[in-house]
Order: structure tokens, then C-alpha cells, then sequence
């Protein structure tokens, strides 16, 4: 990182308060011309607020914020993009129907000197900006169809376009690959050479440590620390985040027994999955690594019955298990966390016990009558026990961080007393306390006699909170390695290169 003087953005005792709570409290931040800066803390810590005054969308109410030294106001989000600050949020603002080119400019169509669009332009223009940044996509390709990675590529070319200066990336890999999680990261890298700051907001603190050059962490509306320094230690972030020592970031407990209480054997799916055959033993952790669209998730789609199976058999605790829809799959005992909590894995409109006791309203029941007041009782229960907030109950769930949502999800699976219980990245998009809180009830778990099968993008995650990994590719299963025996790097090749059978057995 050049050493610079003076920042292009700072903010100087800056407060921004709600009604009943202070969001900003007295923040001060400097961000560098050629940096990258990690803005990290918990869910409810002031990122958000921080980001909104800084792309316009509010205002603080006292404090400054200075432009190159002087001090400026940025009174909306327009103005903000005039002074070359363009933010990547985590939903991306691509217009599906579009083409990459019109994705670009749009906003800022280009025009002939009679008035209509000069299409030529367009895409000239816009490959001029692919280039520049040594992005290969055409610009005539439809937007909708590209791949989430090469979508978020293109939202970066749209601040690359405007002359950004800074660019904002809320949560800027929560549903990318490792691949593509690394081809943006040489793509900022790039940026960072040219000269661009960058603020990296995210709670994957594996990523902050390989990326970020300096980092600011908050808790509780205040910077808790604010570093210039190269080096950034995990351990020191959590610590700083959290207020409290955590000891292990991953406190992965050991409980798998010899007992064997779950089988799939030779699966096959319309959906991709061809011959994939594992077990799970009670009280253990099984994962499935691979890298996005390798077919973990529609292996976890087909032991549910989301997908229906074509061949292939589930067998729980020694008995065959018929599974041809997901009731099927509950009433034999399993459960899905899905991948995409907001739209598979919950009702908005309902409050906590609404959404805990949805896969099991028969159990509280009588004569097809809902009780009421055993549902409340449950519901209390089960929020104390996985210290869900208090507020689960007051408000819809909608109105719940991440963290608390996926809680919910896990508590309707436990209220079902599922015995295998399918987790689809059960810590995407959650902040380290959350992220902790799931581990320890994955420890709860198995520590039941449960079995877990564990999706996970995070290879550190994976690697962590693993007893046996199986590696996924193109819908089959091409290995099973003990976790212990496999680092990071292994994990990453074997998950994306064809390797020879005496290269893997070193990993057994």
C-alpha cells in the first residue's frame, strides 16, 4: 500500500442516531487512495449506517466529513456517485433483461448528436471498461444470464464507468465460489494498484485476512479499532468485534461414534447427481466440499426430496426410507437448512413461533386444534435455549438479523427432533457471533447423537467444523478424506482439479 498524506474520505467524530438508539457514535475513519479497507463488526454494529452516509442515503447528524482534507457533504446518492463514490451492494442493482453494455451505462446512456442511443458507443465503451479492469464478458451478453460472479464483475465495471474513486462492497462474496471469490479479489487487487479505494465490508474474516490492508471493527455504534497495519490477525479481529475472548474461532468438538446411522447409496437425480453413495455416523460432522455447481446442494436437494430420486436408496438407522417429497423426509427423520434462509427457509410474516413449529404442527394438536398454549411454551423454550433475541416474539421475523433468522430455522428443525439435519452454508451472510453461536449448537448437536451433513463455500468453515469431507465434483462423489488430513489448499485442488488416485491417498 503507497503511503499517502492525506485520505480522500474521512469522517471526524460523525453521529448518527434513530429514534432510541445511536447507530454512529463519534466514528472516525480514514480511507486511502490505493487501499483496501475492512469495515467489519457484528450485526447491528453501525456498518450499514456508516455505508448509507457515505453513498448519501443519509446524512449525519453532527461531525464532518472531509473530501481530500476539505470538508464536503454528500447530499444524496447522485451526488455521491459525482464525487466518484459508487457502491456494490450485497442484492446487485443489474437489470436481468439487459445486456452487459446497457447494464454499464445505465443511467448514463450514451447518445448521438440527433438524440437516440448510440449503441456502437455502448458497447464500445463498455468493452473499453472490461478491458480496463481485464474482464473478458461481452458486452452484448443478457445480463440475467451470467453467472453471479461475472454479475458481480459487471456491477464494478458500472462504478468503473462512472470514474469512481471509491468504490463500497457490501458483503461482496456471500454467494460466490472460491474461484470466483478469487478472481475478484485479483480484479481489487488491480484496482488498488490504479489507485481506487476500496471499502470491503463482509463477515468472511478468512477473506478480510487475505485482502484488506488496513481495517476498522465496531461494536455498538463505536470504533473499537482502527488499523494501519499490514498484517491482520483473525484471533485480535473476533476478540475486538465481540468484547470478549472466544477462545477458538471454530470450537469444534469431537463426538462421532463408530455406530453408522445414515446411508445413501448410489443416488441418482434429474438434476445432476449421478451415483453418489456416503455415510454419516452418529454424533458426526460430514461435509460435502466443491466449488459452486459442483452438486452439493442438489445432493442435499435429493436426500430431502426436493428433487426426486431416479434411483438410488436413504437408509436411517438400519430401515429404508421411501422419500418422495419433503414430508417424506421429515416424517423419516431429516431436516434441511436451506441455502437461501429468506426465500426457502422462512415465513417473513410470521413471528418466531409461527416459523419453529411449521414442520411439526401435528404434534401440537389435538382433534386438528392448534394449543396455543403449548405452542407458546415451545416457542419460549427453544428461544432461551439457542439465546434467539427476545424481539422473536414481538416481531415478525423479517425485522430479525441474520444471525437471529437462522437460528429460527434451527430451532424448527430441533422442536421436529430431526435425527439428520442437512446444513446448506447455515453461515452465509451471518457476523462472527452469529457464526460462533451456530458452531456451538452444531456442537449441541451431535453431541445428541445427531448427524450433521454440512454444505459450506468456507473452506476454513469446512475444514474446522468437519470429522470427514467428501469432495463433490460435477455431481458425484470423488473422494472421502478425514477433514484433519486435508489443509486448505488441498481442499481447493481436489474440489477443482482432476486428481490422480495416488495423489489423493496421501489425504486418507
Amino acid at each position: 500500500m503507497p503511503a499517502q498524506n492525506v485520505p480522500i474520505w474521512e469522517f471526524v467524530s460523525v453521529t448518527k442516531s434513530y429514534p432510541g438508539v445511536v447507530a454512529n457514535d463519534q466514528i472516525n475513519i480514514r480511507l486511502f487512495e490505493g487501499s483496501i479497507h475492512g469495515l467489519l463488526g457484528e450485526n447491528g454494529c453501525g456498518k450499514s449506517t456508516l455505508i448509507k452516509m457515505l453513498s448519501g442515503v443519509q446524512q449525519p447528524d453532527s461531525g464532518k466529513i472531509l473530501h481530500k482534507g476539505q470538508e464536503a457533504k454528500i447530499s444524496d446518492p447522485l451526488d455521491a456517485r459525482t464525487k466518484g463514490i459508487a457502491t456494490v451492494f450485497q442484492e446487485f442493482s443489474i437489470v436481468p433483461s439487459l445486456s452487459v453494455g446497457e447494464n454499464i451505462f445505465l443511467g448514463n446512456m450514451p447518445t448521438s448528436k440527433f438524440g437516440s442511443i448510440d449503441w456502437k458507443k455502448i458497447h464500445d465503451g463498455g468493452k473499453k471498461v472490461l478491458e480496463s479492469i481485464g474482464v473478458d464478458i461481452s458486452t452484448e451478453a443478457i445480463a440475467g444470464e451470467l453467472s453471479v460472479g461475472e454479475q458481480q464483475l459487471v456491477e464494478i465495471a458500472k462504478a468503473v464507468a462512472i470514474n469512481a474513486k471509491m468504490i463500497i462492497l457490501d458483503e461482496p462474496t456471500a454467494a460466490l465460489g472460491e474461484q470466483e471469490i478469487e478472481r475478484l479479489h485479483q480484479l481489487l487487487r488491480r484496482m488498488r494498484d490504479k489507485g481506487i479505494a476500496i471499502l470491503y465490508v463482509s463477515h468472511r474474516l478468512d477473506e478480510v485476512e487475505r485482502i484488506v490492508d488496513e481495517v476498522t471493527i465496531l461494536r455498538g455504534g463505536k470504533v473499537v479499532r482502527a488499523s494501519g497495519e499490514t498484517e491482520i490477525d483473525v484471533q485480535e479481529i473476533v476478540f475486538a468485534m465481540v468484547g470478549s475472548n472466544l477462545g477458538e474461532h471454530y470450537p469444534k468438538e469431537k463426538n462421532f461414534t463408530d455406530n453408522v446411522i445414515f446411508e445413501a447409496q448410489n443416488l441418482k437425480t434429474s438434476k445432476g447427481i449421478e451415483d453418489v453413495s456416503f455415510y454419516v455416523k452418529e454424533g458426526e460432522v460430514f461435509g460435502l466440499g466443491g466449488v459452486l455447481g459442483s452438486g452439493r446442494t442438489e445432493i442435499a436437494h435429493a436426500l430431502f426430496g426436493v428433487d426426486k430420486l431416479l434411483d438410488g436408496k436413504i437408509t436411517l438407522n438400519g430401515k429404508v426410507i421411501n422419500i418422495q417429497n419433503e414430508r417424506d423426509a421429515i416424517l423419516g427423520g431429516l431436516a434441511l437448512i436451506p441455502e437461501n434462509r429468506k426465500f426457502d427457509g422462512l415465513f417473513f410474516n410470521f413471528r418466531a413461533s409461527g416459523n419453529i413449529t411449521a414442520a411439526s404442527l401435528d404434534s401440537l394438536s389435538r382433534f386438528g386444534i392448534l394449543d396455543l398454549k403449548r405452542e407458546k411454551l415451545t416457542t419460549e423454550r427453544l428461544i432461551s435455549q439457542l439465546e434467539i433475541s427476545t424481539q422473536a416474539e414481538e416481531k415478525t421475523v423479517n425485522f430479525l438479523s441474520g444471525g437471529n433468522q437462522q437460528k429460527i430455522v434451527i430451532a424448527r428443525w430441533l422442536f421436529s427432533n430431526a435425527q439428520v439435519l442437512i446444513m446448506d452454508e447455515p453461515t452465509q451472510g451471518i457476523d462472527i457471533g452469529a457464526k460462533i453461536a451456530v458452531y456451538r449448537l452444531i456442537n449441541n448437536l451431535t453431541r445428541q447423537g445427531k448427524a450433521i451433513i454440512l454444505i459450506s463455500s468456507d473452506h476454513d468453515e469446512l475444514l474446522a467444523m468437519s470429522d470427514r469431507i467428501a469432495i463433490v465434483r460435477q455431481g458425484s462423489v470423488s473422494n472421502i478424506v478425514q477433514a484433519s488430513k486435508l489443509t486448505h489448499d488441498d481442499l481447493v485442488r481436489a474440489s477443482t482439479e482432476v486428481v490422480h488416485k495416488n495423489e489423493l491417498e496421501k489425504f486418507i
